[in-house]
This record gives C-alpha cells, structure tokens and sequence, in this order.
C-alpha cells in the first residue's frame, strides 16, 4: 500500500527551477510514485492535496518553509527518496550553482561586476519590489520577471525609474532582447534595425522570430509586464521605450505590441508614436484599428502582420509621410453625420479627450453641443440644430456662425469642415465658407482649416470649382475621410512627455547580476554576457516580522 512522507525545512529558498528539478528527481528514483516540491504557499498546498500529497507535516508548514513529499510503495522506499535530497540538490544542473563566488546581496554583486547595468529579479514576488528599488538606487535598469508583485508597488517603481532614467520592465516581464542577448525567453533572433516594446512576452517572442524568419533584425526588443498599459500604470515602461527607440540611432522601426489599452493610454501611445520621426508599427491584438496607416503609424492585424510590416518598413518599401505637428484643438463641422463618426472612430485613437454629440463611448459625450471642449467633432445635421431651420447641407448660416465661434476660441489649433456636394445640397457651398475661411485665416494665422469634399465631376456645383474657392481661401482639401483623418491626426499629435529623463543608451555588451532563477544566469553566459549569480535567500528565513523588526533595526 503506497505511503506519503513529507520533509519541511523551515526557512530555506531554492528558485522555482531547482525545486522543479529536485522533484523531477525524487519522482524518478525507485519506488516512488510522485512527489512535490515546493514553498509551502496556501497555494502550493491546495495543489498538493488536490494531488492527495498533502499529510499532516506538510499540512503545518509555513509558506517560508521549503516542503519537500514523495509518495512511495512503503515508508522504506520513502525514507530512502528523502535521504537522498541533499544530494540531489548538489546535482542540479544549473551552472549558477558552479560559479566561483556567489555574492550573498545585490549590493555585493554590484561590487563584484560592477559594470553591470541590468539586474534580472525573479525572487518571490513578496520580496521582488525591495529588491528593485536597491537596483534603482545602483543606477541599474532592471527586468522583473517576478510576479505576485503589488500593483502599487508597479506604479511607483516605474514612476521612480523615470525619474531617475532608468528602466523596469516587468513586473511579470518575460522577454527581452538587449543588445543581442536575450533576457529571461527570447528566441536567438539576428540584429538590425526593428526595436520592439511589448507588453507580451510570447507576443515579443513571435513577432522577433518572424522578423528574423522574414530576414529581418533586432536592435532592441524591450518587454514591459502584462499590466503596463494598465490605466493606473498609463504605459509607463511602454513610453520610455518608444522614446528610447525615437532617439536610438541603430532602430530604424518600431513596433508596438500588447492587448488593447484602455482608451486614453491608446490615445497617448499613438499620438506620441506620431512624433517619434520614424515608422511605427502597432499590434494591439483585438484593437479596431481606424485605417491601415495614419502617418508614419501602421497598424498589423496580428503578430505576423506585424512583422512582415516591420521588415518592409526597415527595406525602405514604404515611406510614410513626413507631417509637423501642431498646437491646438481639433473642431469638427460637420454637416454629414455618417462622416462626423467616421472621423471620431478614427480620430479617438490619436486624441483624447475627444468629444461629440455623436459619441461612440460614454465618456466622449459632449455636455453643451452648442460649445465645444477639448477636441469636439459636432454633427450639425442632429436635431437640436435644425428644428426651425433648413439642413446645413442646404444652408451654410449655422455653420458660419459656429465657425466664427471656434476661430475666436484661442484653444482651436484646427477647424475640419465637410463640403458635400450633389442634387439637393447647396449650390455654391464654397462661395459661402470660402470668404470666412479666408477672414479666419487673416486674423488667426496659427489655426489650420481642413475640407473633406464629397462630390463627383458631374454634381452641378463643379467639384473642381469648389475645390478650387477653398484651396484659395486657404483650406487644405481631402477627396476621403481616411486620409483627413490620417492628416489631422498627424498634426495634431501630442508632444512627447518632458516627465522623468531619457534613458541613457544601452552600454554594449550587456552585463548583468542575476538575482533568483538561475537557469537566467546560464542563458545570460551562454550567449556570452557577462554575469553575476547573486546566493539569494529570504531575509530573516522568510520569516516576514522578524525581517521587519531588523530592517527597522538597520535603519537606527
């Protein structure tokens, strides 16, 4: 009849990857017919027992304790597999295990390689934010592969790291490529000019891997945790890195990776992207991207699009345009309603807040229509315009007028007018918005004015003759609503943030003090890094008063 014995070691760490291999072990010796190898977390130990692994021992551990089970044919062959642990440990195939000294601290790895500029962290996640703030304060950017980490404890690492130029990327971060040598899982992949920021590990990895299967390279691939464009963290590390690539002169493309992000952090994200001078690519998976290209921005349908895209943006193929942007707000008048929400789904990604009284979200539904705020696009067609008075696209008087009301509005950096034209509409539209465009002009010189003109070579008022009065009046002229949005998009993008200070560039070659699993120490010397393993173990035994009562200690 099988018989299951437990081991408890109160207050000894072993990384997860050295448990998993002592398991492996114990579970191949004879006799036993499974075994567990674990910290005694609540977690660990409903899964033990889900098992049928946990007894009474293991059932008082604590979750600083190192648990170690076997399930045998008899209590013999079970004394027998837990005699041998200790020498199973010494086994273990990681070669961090072989390094010559092992600093017991990241503040003795720091001075062992001191030209470290990484710290890799993959300690329980209770313990992994206080290590990270001791490798900000070395000056070293850091990768957080840790999780379980508080989110509060997220925002203000980051927050700090920008503060003092540095980098985190994670927690939860997975992948990474810096300088050639890839962190925690990355494909072996070539370099050259695509810099990636993604907020997916396994995203990260499939799209490196198809940019070298495609014959293209890597200059950077920056991960940044799961919940990076969370709202509470606003993209922190996602900003930092597409500013990183913007100056990086080696990145000649960026790409941009993640699940779709709340609407604010998409609408910063993309209107920064714009003012990175050079072709991004976006990949938010499930994001109902407004246009195959706005700008220099182009947007994949997946992780392969991505980058195929990429590969040809870095050969040259294309070559998105280049548009200056501009200060101001946009104001939209609109007398067509489908085309006042074609150009909101599209621009509501680039501009926020954004708002209408054609609102697609709750959040962009404007208070007054008769005022605008912020970027306003209005329907002028809706009902509370025209009880009383003809369609605006047969009388152009209330547009006239709210067209005077946001030229004196020293807020409005740009006014979009729709022009449409056929059987019915006005005669002469032109003849009308022309003369006012012109007198707007003169008195503000800094606001732009933009028409979308919809009409044929046969529509009896002469496209090309309206065309021709609005070109004169000052008016830049689009045939479509993309490519006006794709235009007004582009100019006015929000000017990158002045908060925290630039990263420095990354130092070649990459050294870096590993502080937990040490199969990441292996990975970092085996592709030729230089590399520290740091003898990490819970302060005071895992046991968290004690530990509190000597930090406080320290601190006298």
């Amino acid at each position: 009849m099988s018989l299951t014995k437990s081991q408890v070691r109160p207050g000894v760490y072993y990384d997860s990857v050295v448990l998993m291999q002592l398991q492996r072990k114990l579970a191949a010796l004879p006799g036993v017919e499974d075994a567990g190898v674990v910290m005694a977390t609540p977690a660990n130990l409903e899964l033990l027992a889900d098992s049928d692994l946990l007894e009474a021992a293991g059932k008082a551990a604590r979750p600083e304790d190192l648990l170690i089970v076997v399930r045998a044919g008899s209590e013999a062959q079970a004394d027998e597999a837990l005699a041998q642990v200790d020498e199973l440990l010494k086994q273990r195939s990681s070669g961090g295990a072989n390094q010559a000294f092992r600093p017991r601290s990241l503040a003795a790895g720091v001075k062992n390689l001191p030209a470290a500029e990484w710290v890799l962290i993959s300690v329980p996640g209770r313990y992994a934010a206080k290590i990270a703030h001791e490798a900000l304060d070395s000056g070293k950017h850091v990768f957080l592969y840790s999780d379980n980490v508080d989110l509060e404890d997220e925002i203000a690492l980051k927050q700090r790291a920008a503060e003092l130029g540095l980098l985190v990327m994670g927690p939860d971060c997975g992948t990474a490529i810096i300088n050639g040598i890839g962190l925690g899982f990355a494909n072996r992949v070539r370099r050259g000019p695509i810099g990636l920021v993604g907020a997916s590990g396994t995203g990260l990895q499939a799209v490196t891997v198809g940019i070298h299967n495609y014959g293209g390279g890597v200059s950077q691939a920056i991960g940044t945790g799961g919940r990076d464009l969370k709202a509470e963290v606003g993209a922190a590390s996602m900003l930092q890195g597409l500013r990183y690539l913007a100056a990086d002169e080696a990145t000649e493309v960026i790409v941009l990776i993640s699940k779709p992000p709340d609407e604010a952090t998409a609408a910063r994200l993309l209107s920064e992207a714009q003012t990175a001078g050079k072709p991004v690519v976006v990949c938010f998976i499930g994001f109902a991207a407004p246009a195959e290209q706005i700008g220099n921005v182009h947007f994949a349908n997946g992780l392969d699009s991505a980058a195929r895209i990429a590969v040809g943006l870095s050969t040259g193929a294309i070559t998105p345009p280049a548009i200056e942007p501009r200060a101001g707000y946009l104001r939209g008048l609109f007398s067509g309603g489908t085309l006042a929400y074609e150009a909101l789904n599209g621009l509501q990604n680039f501009l926020h807040p954004i708002y209408s009284n054609v609102a697609i979200r709750n959040s962009q539904k404007l208070a007054d229509p008769l005022h605008s705020q912020a970027h306003t696009i209005i329907d002028l067609g809706e009902d509370v315009f025209t009880v009383g008075r003809l369609h605006p696209m047969m009388d152009n008087d209330l547009r006239l007028r709210r067209l005077k009301q946001e030229a004196e509005d020293p807020e409005t950096g740009l006014i979009l007018l729709d022009v449409v034209l056929g059987e019915g509409a006005h005669a002469d539209p032109a003849g009308e918005l022309g003369p006012a465009i012109a007198a707007h002009s003169k008195a503000r010189p800094d606001i732009e004015f933009v028409a979308l003109v919809i009409g044929t070579d046969e529509d009896p008022q002469n496209t090309e003759e309206q065309i021709h009065k609005l070109e004169a009046a000052g008016a830049r002229i689009f045939r479509e609503t993309t490519a006006a949005v794709d235009y007004v998009a582009a100019r006015l993008a929000a000017a990158p943030s002045a908060a925290g200070k630039a990263l420095r560039l990354f130092a070649e070659p990459l050294a870096a003090i590993n502080v937990g699993v040490e199969s990441f120490f292996d990975s970092l010397k085996a592709q030729g890094a230089d590399a520290v393993q740091v003898d990490w173990r819970p302060p005071a035994g895992g046991n968290e008063a004690l530990a509190s009562i000597l930090e406080k200690m320290k601190g006298k």
